[in-house]
């Protein structure tokens, strides 16, 4: 959702005449997108900041904007620990951000502006999306739910809803616009359509997006267990381009934790839904959220969720070890659990989850599947020729020779062999549409290291290449949506580990380096340069 609010702030630089800066320069605009979920987004972002600062100091016209949940909670706090901050906006009001960029440039002071509650429904703003194939489209804002970990509700507000014949307008559009995949958002998908009195609004939407001309691939996220009801199982069943995939949050496996953190569901319903999909979506992959070290946490709560991982057997898992955030009931609980506890029992967790990921992705060895490629999905693909993206059940797909699958599997083939795969290979776009046949499953990636069972060009792939081939300066450039990237790092953050070279879906990194699948939840960034002559406004 944060990385969609960055694709919403970005349209509406650009339609106020930013644009993306080239590599190598200088912006004269930094904006953070923030999260305040994790601690670690906190630490990251003022670290930032600070990393920031020499480039600010001797660039006197650059400005830094602050924005998201960590603007919304911090608001004066950030000016007051980086005074060179231009300008702070919260979830409510983003698109605001040019008028106080402006005004921050014109009394020549910083501007903090915090709406609490929402003004304009995020869709309705511009975006620059960051893949011509993908896109997501947001259902709802805010959230209803009083988990006792979480401060996103007092950050995002309620639970709002948008009306059916919007969100699929906009799906028709970004279809249209040549989107061949798009994610529905929200807090709690499932809880859609409660606003306008209609419970069963979100399997209907599904079955609306499956007759919409074009769309080939519909995912969601993030579903509640306590909202999850079999009409929406039917309908990912019965809808051939809802994707066999669910991302469900457990958070954790055992009843007395789940009490505590006010999850309203206990194991055997959860157990209970992932069955059920299971059953009319057999080949569906199922990831989850488990967070470990939640006050009162015991070694038998612990036992209880490594048991719910053995049964349930996800594909993946993004695991935290629990952070206290300053205004959730959470954080004055008693029993706080020492972080050396937490530590440790996050090891066993990792390495259990690694084992079933592992055994799960060899069994998708042999098996025919879709991919959907993509830019970005595969950190060494520019340096190695290979291609990856997703399958339709969500999991990363690495296309080409891989030396350390070959070796780890026994499977060795030519050079010549190999050249070839690569040549075929290179003829695909981010877009394409590629069936191919699985040859080595890794804990967190599969591996398909012959040549194309089949290929399809997409709209998506032409107009990927249209940017490619056009010239300097009028080419669709992308915009970051990661962390800075301006001089060395952050002191005292890790890079991912390159051996891995898949994304790696554990938490904020404070048991592992790797980056998790999807963005994860710290600041994201836009680096956007203004135009000469600077806008007039």
């Amino acid at each position: 959702m944060n990385v969609h609010d960055s694709e919403r702030i970005s349209g509406l630089l650009e339609s106020a005449g930013y644009v993306p800066v080239d590599a190598g320069e200088t912006p004269d605009l930094v904006v953070f997108n923030t999260c305040a979920v994790r601690e670690n987004a906190d630490n990251r972002l003022y670290g930032n900041l600070g990393h920031l600062y020499p480039t600010k100091r001797d660039n006197p016209g650059m400005q830094i904007a602050v924005g998201g949940c960590l603007a919304q909670k911090d608001r004066g706090t950030i000016t007051r620990k980086a005074p060179w901050v231009d300008v702070v906006f919260g979830t409510h009001n983003l698109h605001r951000l040019p008028v106080l960029l402006e005004r921050a440039r014109h009394n020549a002071e910083a501007q903090v502006e915090i709406a609490e509650a929402l003004e304009v429904f995020p869709s309705t703003l511009p975006a620059r999306r960051a893949s011509h194939a993908s896109a997501w489209v947001s259902i709802s804002v805010g959230c209803d739910n009083t988990c006792t970990f979480c401060i996103v509700p007092s950050l995002r507000g309620k639970e709002r809803d948008r009306r059916p014949g919007d969100v699929l307008a906009e799906v028709e559009a970004l279809v249209a616009d040549g989107a061949v995949e798009v994610t529905l958002l929200g807090q709690n998908v499932n809880s859609y359509g409660r606003s306008f009195g209609d419970p069963g609004a979100f399997a209907k939407l599904l079955r609306a997006c499956g007759r919409i001309e074009g769309l080939e691939r519909v995912r969601f996220t993030s579903p509640h267990p306590r909202d999850f009801t079999d009409d929406v199982i039917a309908a990912m069943a019965e809808t051939p381009n809802v994707c066999p995939s669910l991302h469900m949050p457990m958070q954790s496996g055992s009843d007395e934790v789940l009490r505590r953190m006010r999850r309203s569901y206990r194991r055997d319903r959860y157990l209970g839904i992932v069955e059920r999909v299971r059953a009319a979506l057999p080949d569906a992959a199922i990831t989850t959220d488990i967070i470990v070290g939640f006050p009162g946490e015991t070694e038998r709560d612990f036992l209880d969720t490594l048991d719910v991982v053995g049964q349930a057997r996800f594909s993946g898992a993004f695991t935290f070890q629990y952070s206290p955030r300053p205004g959730t009931p959470a954080a004055t609980m008693d029993e706080q659990v020492p972080p050396a506890v937490v530590a440790e029992r996050y090891g066993r967790l990792v390495a259990l989850q690694d084992e079933v990921s592992l055994a799960e992705n060899r069994a998708q060895v042999g098996r025919t599947v879709e991919v959907l490629l993509a830019e970005g999905e595969g950190r060494k693909d520019e340096s190695t020729g290979r291609r990856s993206g997703r399958a339709r059940d969500g999991r990363l797909v690495h296309l080409g020779p891989d030396a350390n699958a070959s070796a780890r599997s026994g499977v060795h083939t030519s050079p010549a062999e190999e050249a070839a795969v690569l040549a075929e290979l290179a003829r695909l776009r981010p877009g394409d549409v590629v069936t191919t046949a699985i040859t080595y499953g890794a804990p967190h990636y599969l591996v398909a290291a012959g040549a194309p069972l089949a290929a399809r060009a997409t709209r998506a792939g032409d107009l990927w290449a249209a940017d490619r081939a056009a010239p300097a300066g009028t080419a669709r450039q992308s915009v970051s949506l990661g962390m800075p990237g301006i001089g060395a790092a952050v002191a005292g953050t890790q890079a991912p580990d390159e051996t891995h070279d898949e994304t790696h879906p554990h938490g904020d990194g404070q048991a592992c380096g790797c980056a998790a699948p999807a963005p994860s939840p710290a600041s994201a960034l836009t680096l956007v340069s203004v135009p000469t002559p600077a806008p007039a406004r």
